[in-house]
């Protein structure tokens, strides 16, 4: 049965109010995109070419490469109920000592806990000097109204949160922000393969390519509704002549 074009107005207000919003939400995403990718070359570029000392000076965000040279110290702490793939564990956070510029707490991953809570894992330190490489990431604060109780004795300690009040209570004054290994080939890494805190390029290219189908899917169900069944729009008029 043919079909044609009907004027509905209730729908074109519609798709008249929502296309422009779903494409406009597309190529923001693509801006943003753009943005996050020359962030991260201007992120690399300063990596690559200023020493932790420099960047520890500046402003530290989270997701920043950063490359340090040093030794890792005594005091090693263990985030508590961190899950991965459904097993539970911690992350080993170890105060890491650059030859140049302020301490920092190193995120060396997730290692498995122990059948009981009396037990803590076995974690090793290696002692040499060594370079390491990894993004930036804010402190594991407590969540709001959560007391902090800090440990004591021997290390390595287990703590729900780690603010960076707790590390400097250690005698030393630490960097504003703590540094996530990049990988497990790391030294003195665990599982280090948690994705950083930062959403890169890719993320906001999926995002528009989201809002982008959405406005093809408006506009192709818009002009299909708009044509309706002869049946349906045009009715044969009733003969009233006797």
């Amino acid at each position: 049965m043919a079909r044609h074009w009907q004027f509905d107005w209730r729908l074109l207000v519609f798709s008249g109010l929502f296309l422009p919003l779903l494409i406009s939400l597309g190529v923001w995403q693509l801006n943003r995109a753009a943005e996050k990718t020359a962030l991260l070359e201007t992120w690399q570029a300063e990596s690559a070419s200023q020493a932790w000392a420099e960047q520890s000076a500046g402003a530290l965000k989270p997701g920043q490469p950063v490359s340090l040279t040093g030794f890792y110290g005594e005091q090693t702490w263990l985030l508590d109920n961190r899950t991965r793939d459904g097993i539970p564990g911690y992350e080993v956070l170890t105060l890491f000592h650059p030859f140049e510029g302020p301490p920092l707490v190193v995120n060396r991953g997730w290692i498995q806990a122990p059948r009981t809570r009396e037990q803590l894992p076995l974690v090793t330190t290696p002692e040499d000097l060594y370079t390491l490489n990894g993004r930036l990431a804010d402190y594991p604060e407590p969540p709001v109204l959560a007391a902090t109780e800090p440990e004591s004795g021997s290390w390595p300690r287990r703590v729900q949160a780690l603010p960076a009040e707790l590390v400097a209570g250690e005698g030393v004054d630490p960097a504003a922000m703590i540094v996530a290994l990049a990988d497990s080939q790391q030294p003195g890494a665990y599982r280090a393969d948690r994705v950083p805190d930062v959403m890169g390029p890719q993320t906001h290219y999926g995002y528009a390519a989201q809002w982008f189908a959405l406005a093809a899917a408006l506009t192709i169900l818009t002009v299909v509704a708009s044509y309706k069944k002869n049946s349906e729009t045009s009715k044969e008029p009733k003969d009233r002549s006797r």
